[in-house]
Order: structure tokens, then C-alpha cells, then sequence
């Protein structure tokens, strides 16, 4: 078996040589081959993007090991929805992971069976998000508020003269206060005057009238 191990601490006074230690003793007592060793030294755990743990999963995409080992959860993820994402990778390239002090490993069904209960849980989590969220939409609608994009004025006709003058599009943009994907939209659309065109632009949804 071919072994990644991953170690961390949170500053920059603080040591990983136990950790490391520990990991390499476990290698040995199970016969492992060490593929490689990711430390991330002074990288706070609440940051999902660490150096050395974005080196592992890359090489985890490349299969350069079958086993992912850490010293304990709180090691590798900074969140359960972090953890059972990283399990789901390595489950999926076929790779296990192993925590030492936690004693779960997935090629065993005792380890899949608790990445089962994390995956449920998580899945939990996320539902009680979208009901939340849910729920404060209806609420706010049933205050009347109305939900979405601003709804800005832009003159089609203004922008037609303008062009007719010989301004740039930036230029354009910048006088009438709206994105330059827009006017180009609108300018497109000029044509249809006396007629109000509904269009939307990354700033909101626009309403573009053909008055002066």
C-alpha cells in the first residue's frame, strides 16, 4: 500500500514532528510504503485552501498513493461538509482514508459505515440550510419585499444619439451608468423605438426605455 501522510499546525511556533512521528509508526506496524508527506505548518485550520493539502489532492487525482492518512480529523478538515467532500474524492479514485486517533479507515465496513453516518449527516446540514433559506424568501415576500435584481432605467434613444455622435461604448457605459455588455445590448436594440425592452445586466435587470 502506497501512503500519503498529512500533518498540520496552526502556527508557526508549533511542531508536527509528533504527528508525523506517530503517522510513520502506524506505516510501519501496518507495512505501508510512505508515497509522500504533505505538512502544512502555521495554516489555520478555518482556511479550506492549504498548500500542502491542495499539493495531496492533486496527486490524489494522479493515484500516486491508495491511502490517505492524517493524524486526526480536525487535522485535515475544517468542517464536516469539507471531510465527507475529501471522502467522496477519494472513494470515487478509489483511494482509502485513515485517522489515526479517530481509528477510522474506509477500506474496512466499520470505516465506511461512519463515513455513511457523516455523509447523512451532512446531508442534513445542507437541508436545514435550504429550509432556512427558504423559509426567510416566503417570509420576506410575504412582507411585500420584492426579492432579486434592481430594476434600472437606461434611455435606448440617448444611447443611439450618443452613437450617432461618434462616443465609444465605455464611453457610453460610463455616461448613462451602466455595464458596457449592456449599452451594447441596447444599442442592438435600437431599432425598436417607442417601445420599452426588458433586458438584464450583471448590475440588475434594466428597463430600457425610448424616451428622451
Amino acid at each position: 500500500m502506497r501512503v500519503a501522510l498529512y500533518s498540520r499546525v496552526s502556527t508557526a511556533e508549533q511542531n508536527a514532528t509528533m504527528q508525523i512521528e506517530e503517522l510513520r509508526a502506524y506505516c510501519q506496524r501496518r507495512q505501508w510504503d510512505i508515497a509522500e508527506e504533505f505538512t502544512d505548518a502555521g495554516v489555520s485550520g478555518s482556511k479550506e485552501s492549504r498548500p500542502a493539502l491542495n499539493r495531496l489532492l492533486a496527486e490524489a487525482k494522479r493515484r500516486k498513493f491508495d491511502v490517505v492518512l492524517v493524524y486526526r480529523y480536525d487535522r485535515f478538515a475544517r468542517s464536516l461538509r469539507q471531510l465527507v467532500n475529501a471522502l467522496c474524492e477519494f472513494d470515487a479514485l478509489g483511494i482509502h482514508f485513515v485517522s489515526l486517533h479517530e481509528g477510522v479507515d474506509t477500506s474496512t465496513p466499520n470505516g465506511r459505515l461512519v463515513f455513511g453516518i457523516f455523509a447523512s449527516i451532512a446531508e442534513f446540514e445542507r437541508e436545514l440550510i435550504r429550509g432556512r433559506v427558504r423559509s426567510g424568501l416566503a417570509a420576506a415576500r410575504a412582507r411585500g419585499k420584492k426579492l432579486g435584481r434592481p430594476k434600472r432605467i437606461v434611455d435606448a434613444r440617448r444611447i443611439a444619439a450618443l452613437r450617432v455622435q461618434g462616443w465609444g461604448w465605455k464611453k457610453i457605459a460610463r455616461e448613462v451608468g451602466c455595464g458596457v455588455s449592456t449599452v451594447l445590448r441596447v444599442g442592438r436594440e435600437g431599432e425598436k423605438r417607442g417601445s420599452v425592452i426588458h433586458a438584464e445586466s450583471p448590475r440588475g435587470s434594466v428597463v430600457l426605455s425610448a424616451s428622451v
